[in-house]
């Protein structure tokens, strides 16, 4: 019996230290992650699959109490809290999977990686070990996943040794010759350090200082220059005809964050504006549930809150290249990258607002989450983030 308690604790803390160093933000070591399936496959009881589950989840996701503390000015409390629920939809799948039937477990992990990967439970599936796929087989797209996807059920066979030292081989020679993703020809990412002012303090002064930092990236050759998440702040017929005016001039195309509002709520959306005026280019599928993402609120009658388009607008059309947006959330989440991909775009273009992350590791992984999807589907990568 205490032989089993010690096991069951070596599980748990193993998990743990597999999601912190697995979603540390260094893209190399996200093949770490997949140890869980390892783990979760050796649990001898439902409890210590779920206790497992946990582990690895809550290790992941770790900066989310801090990152939610600093986004509400508040203490502790509300972001532990909702740390704990959005965990609650990993560990009740993976623990109602579970199995002691060793034939049938593969079979089960492999359905619960899908339900995680896919809404509804999709909506809250960061850390998903097939992430590592960019880091195992970069520029093997589709081929690439499915043998991630059939590794992942190896992992939780009895041969999972023979399984996982495969995955090494291939972790070790990709290591010694990774290349960053590439920057298409054109393009210019501008990140930003304006902390929470952004998109708050939209003054003819701070449109008029972005503006210049536009002019200067484009002064360098770029054709087409990205700005993060909300730094426009709201989209109105003024701050268009600001913009338009400023670049009447040239031939740059400025992709921006900005917000749409109406009486129900609002799109958090990117603009393309150029000499000839702006456009809505996209409005994100998949907002941030809870801070932004609100549908309560219409069961009680109330409006407000960002709203979610899933499935819609995958990929865009920016003159003569089709691009995959994502913007903040959906680079933490596998389903949007995974639909921008089937139109086979030609560059992605990542961008955030992540203000609120200070002292956390949360914008550190994204970058890493979408830089492994970019390698493995060997498409170019554009990225602006606000810090």
């Amino acid at each position: 019996m205490c032989r089993d308690y010690v096991r069951s604790a070596l599980l748990i803390f193993a998990s743990i230290a597999i999601g912190v160093v697995g979603w540390s933000g260094h893209v190399l070591l996200l093949p770490v992650a997949l140890g869980f399936p390892i783990l979760w496959s050796l649990a001898q009881t439902r409890l210590v699959a779920a206790l497992v589950s946990a582990g690895y989840f809550l290790a992941a996701s770790r900066g989310l109490p801090q990152g939610v503390a600093v986004f509400y000015s508040s203490d502790i409390w509300p972001g532990l809290l909702l740390w704990l629920c959005a965990s609650l939809s990993f560990v009740v799948v993976h623990a109602v999977l579970w199995t002691k039937n060793t034939r049938v477990r593969p079979s089960r992990y492999l359905l619960a990686a899908v339900i995680m990967a896919i809404p509804p439970f999709g909506i809250t599936g960061w850390a998903h070990p097939v992430t590592a796929a960019g880091v195992l087989f970069p520029g093997w797209r589709w081929w690439g996943l499915g043998l991630m996807t059939a590794g992942l059920a190896g992992l939780a066979t009895r041969i999972w040794p023979a399984v996982a030292t495969a995955f090494a081989g291939l972790w070790l020679w990709s290591a010694a010759i990774w290349t960053a993703p590439k920057l298409p020809e054109g393009w210019r990412g501008v990140d930003l350090e304006l902390g929470a002012s952004l998109g708050r303090e939209a003054g003819l002064q701070r449109q008029r200082d972005i503006i210049a930092t536009v002019r200067t990236a484009a002064s360098d050759g770029a054709r087409y220059v990205v700005l993060p998440e909300s730094a426009l702040g709201y989209w109105t017929p003024t701050v268009e005809r600001l913009w338009t005016g400023a670049f009447s001039d040239g031939d740059a195309t400025v992709i921006t964050g900005s917000a749409m509002v109406d009486p129900r709520g609002y799109d958090n959306v990117l603009v393309a504006i150029d000499r000839m005026g702006g456009r809505i280019l996209y409005r994100e599928r998949m907002p941030v549930p809870g801070s932004m993402w609100q549908p309560w609120r219409s069961w009680f009658g109330e409006s407000g809150g960002a709203r979610a388009d899933f499935f819609a607008n995958p990929v865009v059309s920016i003159g003569a290249s089709r691009a995959a947006p994502l913007i903040c959330y959906e680079q933490l989440i596998v389903w949007p990258v995974l639909q921008s991909m089937l139109h086979d775009p030609d560059l992605i273009v990542a961008v955030g607002n992540g203000w609120w992350t200070e002292g956390t590791s949360i914008v550190a992984i994204q970058r890493t989450a979408i830089t492994a999807w970019s390698k493995l589907f060997a498409k170019p990568i554009v990225i602006a983030f606000n810090t």
